[in-house]
């Protein structure tokens, strides 16, 4: 199977067509074997449905060849509730998700695993707060250094459900232990937009 990190290189999370285009080019590339292309395929399906070509990205789902490869069944399931998330119907995406998380985590896949609990928690916006502490206590534990990468979203999003909710100064303890994993492991980027969440948090306190 392919490395996250693979995967991640392909991705440009800000331009859908332009990574479904990288994966395009990248399952017509011999370097790859069949599972492999049927794992990239589930990326395509995604970029392809960030697009709102929901149906395109169901029928590609649809024709990927799992049977033999369980690690790719668990990103089709994945895939197939950011689809129904992605459309509307983020209710019929929770079991799903569900899904893809307990299956994940049955087969040592750590990084899908909080991949599916992220997505439960905007897939179910109600128990937002309890998903994403699961995935902070999935992911804390974690050996893979890709998925111990999620701390930073994770304790962002945590800080911004606080946020929301009135919680100023429970949600200035995520953003800062975001902070921390964003020296420890992020890019440039994440640093940035935790110090920048930081700054926006303390400036609402002292209102």
């Amino acid at each position: 199977m392919l490395d996250q990190k693979t995967l991640d290189n392909l991705w440009d999370f800000d331009n859908p067509e332009l990574s479904e285009q990288r994966f395009r080019e990248a399952m017509a590339d011999e370097k790859y074997d069949a599972d492999e292309r049927a794992e990239l395929a589930t990326q395509l399906g995604r970029a392809i449905g960030l697009q709102g070509r929901f149906e395109e990205a169901d029928a590609l789902l649809d024709a990927i060849d799992s049977e033999d490869e369980p690690t790719i069944g668990v990103r089709i399931i994945l895939e197939r509730g950011r689809v129904l998330n992605s459309s509307g119907h983020p209710q019929m995406a929770v079991p799903l998700f569900e899904q893809a998380a307990e299956l994940g985590d049955h087969l040592g896949e750590e990084f899908l695993a909080v991949d599916a609990l992220h997505m439960l928690a905007i897939a179910d916006a109600d128990h937002a707060e309890l998903w994403t502490r699961s995935a902070l206590e999935y992911a804390s534990t974690a050996y893979d250094a890709n998925t111990r990468r999620w701390m930073i979203a994770l304790h962002n999003n945590l800080g911004w459900i606080l946020h929301r909710s009135g919680r100023l100064t429970e949600a200035l303890v995520e953003f800062q232990l975001a902070e921390q994993w964003a020296e420890r492991v992020g890019t440039p980027a994440q640093q940035q937009y935790a110090r920048e969440a930081i700054a926006e948090c303390e400036h609402a306190l002292a209102s």
